[in-house]
């Protein structure tokens, strides 16, 4: 029996709880099961805007974090993928240094409403 394939979108819309699930200047970690296979993405919360994207790095496929919800460099600037590692911008995710410059994170779009953290 195969796994059900790893999504890099999922439909708009959907809760994912609180925006007081992540802290200011860190990041999170969301599993999402849907019909068509699992979402892995996470979300980066700072200066009062969230940045999603999709945990892959478009290095090596793999997800950005060895351990869970530690996505960020040790000053928090940089989102890290702990693997090989490849430096992306929070705000855009541009790979700005590392094995893949020049490539980005796929952006998994997100937005809070009245305190809550959807997908966009």
């Amino acid at each position: 029996m195969s796994l059900p394939p790893a999504l890099s979108a999922t439909p708009a819309g959907v809760t994912l709880g609180p925006i007081d699930l992540i802290a200011e200047g860190k990041a999170r970690n969301f599993v999402l099961q849907m019909r068509a296979g699992r979402f892995h993405g996470f979300v980066v919360r700072r200066g009062g805007a969230v940045f999603g994207y999709v945990d892959r790095c478009p290095h090596a496929g793999v997800p950005l974090a060895r351990e869970l919800d530690d996505y960020l460099t040790l000053g928090g600037e940089l989102i890290g993928c702990s693997w090989h590692g490849a430096l992306f911008e929070i705000e855009t995710g541009a790979c700005v240094g590392g094995p893949c410059v020049g490539q980005r994170l796929i952006a998994w779009p997100v937005t809070v409403v009245d305190g809550i953290l959807t997908t966009a």
